[in-house]
């Protein structure tokens, strides 16, 4: 008989340059499974509301899941703090290698508290664990650390780290890992938290297996599943998260214009049907996935050559093309890259872009605020040169670099009217007007606006679950029901970011069951599908708790104007406008949450959660 299933987490105090090891509790573990369910209650637990986001009493906390590094696909890992970018939860997960990695060294995560005088970054090599210096690193971009990391230790290393932005603070910064493949933990601004505390880099390397109580029957699940997996995705396969900008396009889903319109006759010039004839020179995966879907490209000729490494992901083509009019794919492709080596978020960084288009447009920018820069719609050289902007913390670009939220206030005026974002968190390429669902997931998620969140409308556009009650494909347009809908899936959602493992596995088939069932084999227990929701609910509410501590009631849990009250007028959702209040009024019923959308004692002990 093994040992029963623990996880033991580092803890490094880069104050104090002291490094100790913890082991969880079985009990612990069942309730909060792993990745950012394991995190939230760490920042819940250990630190203050009013801690300073930016200040050495914030933790960081990087967190693999059971699922991470064992034979079931797709895995990945969060990183959690509190956000500088919108004062409250901040939470990024990622996919790559980092995460299986940290789990070979016998880690399933490292929390970090403190800051260094002098830069630095974390190496743990199984057994070994160091804090060394960083300094010949400070000022190198997020590709070149990398590979002098490499090159200096070894190639089978693999390297988590800030660029320049995340030294500099700025607030729209991520934390990026898997060198020129670029996967990045890029919402929230936590890359200016790593930036805060001097921490450079984590680099792992790691030869342990994690461990697996039932191996063999795990083993058996997984040949049942994987073909599916490989076989049903192919557009995703073949064309990666762009495949979507078409498709997208047509049905109102795609940011345009910032949010304005609801179609653009240049779509297809950005697609992944364009990436593919054009640019692309392969793909990539993260690790044991059996999709692929990360594009890598290359750029031999023209204005943009030399760009070589991962292309840009829906996301950016939304918020970079649609939403900025730029249909150049090249210079998107150059754009990301730049991103990718700052160190900064691509949504954040197109819808920033795209405010200041506007902004410009209406005579509240001028040329000389922007270096010059003539910010008119669709000009990819201004894209670029504000991205430069951005990332060194320069000019226009250190405004735009705090955020939306923050630019339109400092700008005031007018500009309020078009900041386009929720909770301070900037939207990403889906627009909620398109899906109700995501309206009201956007407006409720707890880190800001958030499709990932809920993941709810590709349970309008396809895919079913007869484990929580959809046996159909739901209505985008319906009001009726989609309180608990979305209820039910943001906790579903919990669950994937606390097992750690891709979302895209439901697109080849993966369901509740397989989930609980890989859980049970991986840790020896018997854990019911009851018992496994409510651990998603728990880790949602526990969250949402942390964000009412730091003030955030139903006050904050509402959109843009422009998206309550803007029609369209063409395009796939031309005249849908979404009924927040009364899918807010009906999803507070079913949580069990206050009018002011505070969850209730009764909820808070049914879950047990102990109130700070």
């Amino acid at each position: 008989m093994q040992d029963k299933y623990s996880e033991k987490i580092l803890r490094v105090n880069l104050t104090e340059k002291k490094i100790e090891t913890h082991s969880l509790s079985e009990d612990i573990t069942r309730k909060y499974i792993g990745g950012s369910g394991l995190a939230a209650k760490i920042l819940y637990e250990e630190t203050f509301p009013n801690i300073d986001p930016l200040g050495e009493d914030n933790l960081l906390i990087f967190m693999a899941g059971p699922f991470t590094g064992t034979p079931v696909p797709c895995g990945r890992h969060s990183v959690v703090a509190k956000s500088p970018l919108t004062g409250i939860w901040g939470e990024a997960s990622v996919g790559g290698y980092w995460g299986k990695e940290l789990k070979r060294t016998g880690y399933g995560g490292i929390v970090i508290k403190g800051s260094s005088e002098e830069p630095v970054y974390l190496y743990i090599d199984n057994g070994e664990i160091e804090i060394r210096g960083a300094g010949y690193l400070w000022g190198k971009d997020n590709y070149e650390v990398d590979q002098v990391l490499k090159e200096e230790i070894g190639k089978d290393i693999v390297v988590s780290s800030i660029g320049p932005a995340g030294e500099k603070l700025i607030r729209i910064s991520g934390i990026f890992t898997d060198g020129k493949d670029s996967r990045a933990a890029a919402r929230c601004g936590l890359g200016a938290v790593a930036g805060s505390k001097k921490l450079k880099a984590v680099v792992v390397r790691g030869s342990k297996k994690p461990k697996v109580f039932y191996e063999e029957k795990l083993k058996k699940s997984l040949k049942e599943i994987i073909p599916s997996m490989r076989e049903i995705p192919k557009r995703l396969k073949n064309l990666g998260t762009a495949n979507l900008v078409i498709p997208c396009e047509q049905i109102g889903d795609f940011p345009i214009k910032n949010w304005r319109e609801g179609e653009w006759d240049k779509a297809e010039r950005i697609s992944g049907e364009e990436m593919a004839e054009t640019i692309l020179l392969g793909h990539y995966h993260c690790a044991g996935c059996p999709i692929g879907c990360g594009r890598k490209v290359k750029i031999s000729e023209g204005p943009y050559a030399g760009v070589e490494g991962a292309g840009p992901e829906y996301e950016t083509l939304g918020l970079m093309g649609g939403s900025c009019l730029v249909d150049n794919l090249e210079a998107i492709a150059k754009a990301n890259e730049l991103c990718n080596r700052y160190g900064i978020d691509t949504i954040e960084v197109g819808g920033a872009i795209a405010f200041a288009m506007e902004a410009y447009e209406r005579g509240l920018i001028k040329k000389e605020d922007a270096g010059g820069v003539s910010l008119r719609w669709g000009n990819p050289e201004a894209l670029i040169e504000m991205i430069h902007q951005i990332g060194e913390g320069k000019g226009l670009g250190k405004l735009l670099g705090e955020g939306v939220a923050r630019a339109s206030q400092k700008i005031g005026g007018l500009a309020l009217e078009f900041a386009i974002h929720s909770k301070g968190l900037a939207f990403p390429a889906h627009d909620p007007r398109a899906y109700n669902s995501i309206a009201l997931g956007y407006a409720t998620s707890n880190r800001g606006a958030c499709h990932l969140q809920g993941f709810t409308h590709v349970f309008e556009r396809g895919l079913t679950s007869p484990e929580l009650g959809y046996s159909k494909v739901q209505e985008p347009f319906g009001q009726v029901g989609k309180g608990e809908f979305v209820a039910k899936l943001q906790n579903l959602m919990c669950l994937f970011d606390s097992l750690a493992i891709c979302k895209f596995t439901l697109f080849g088939g993966v369901s509740v069951s397989n989930l609980l069932d890989w859980l049970n084999f991986i840790t020896g227990w018997n854990m019911s599908l009851e018992e496994f929701m409510k651990a998603g609910e728990r880790i949602f509410n526990l969250k949402r708790l942390y964000n009412v501590n730091c003030g955030v009631s139903r006050k904050d849990d509402t959109l843009p104007f422009r998206i309550l009250t803007h029609k369209r007028g063409k395009g796939g959702a031309a005249n849908n406008l979404p009924p927040l209040g009364r899918m807010l009024g009906e999803y507070y019923e079913y949580r069990k949450w206050n009018e002011y959308g505070i969850p209730s004692n009764e909820k808070l002990n049914d879950l047990e959660i102990k109130i700070k």
